[in-house]
């Protein structure tokens, strides 16, 4: 791209595939979670390289520096050379997806899961039972 490109936040966020589509990299500008330069940011925010974007996937907070501008989608090698993430953004990133491999499992947290058919009879039976104990 030449120099005197203007790139908009959200197309350049679609080419460097943060996300899928330009509609989902404007719903997350519109929501706050992009930032450039510090400032709050509109879809509609050309950019320069230099520029200092900071995004939010997930839960994890992202800090990239723009090295390039581009208006199409390419491959993701290609994507991958229009920013640069900074070391701390990277340690972050690291440290939350160790976080989630080390993370207890939320199934094996619950003592008991569903009832079993057995259980569910079980159950039936006992209401029946007080139940007639209680009409009296």
């Amino acid at each position: 791209m030449t120099e005197d490109t203007r790139v908009r936040l959200d197309k350049w966020l679609w080419a460097a595939r943060f996300f899928k589509t330009r509609a989902l990299a404007a719903d997350e500008i519109d929501r706050g979670r992009v930032s450039v330069n510090g400032q709050a940011a509109k879809a509609s925010r050309e950019l320069k390289p230099g520029d200092r974007i900071m995004l939010r996937q997930g839960a994890v907070q992202r800090t990239v520096d723009l090295l390039a501008l581009s208006t199409t989608r390419g491959p993701a090698p290609v994507a991958q050379t229009l920013y640069a993430e900074t070391p701390d953004s990277i340690a972050a990133r690291v440290k939350a997806a160790e976080d989630r491999r080390l993370g207890a499992e939320p199934a094996q947290a619950m003592e008991q899961g569903r009832p079993t058919k057995r259980d569910r009879r079980k159950l039936v039976d006992w209401q029946r039972w007080s139940a007639s104990a209680d009409d009296e």
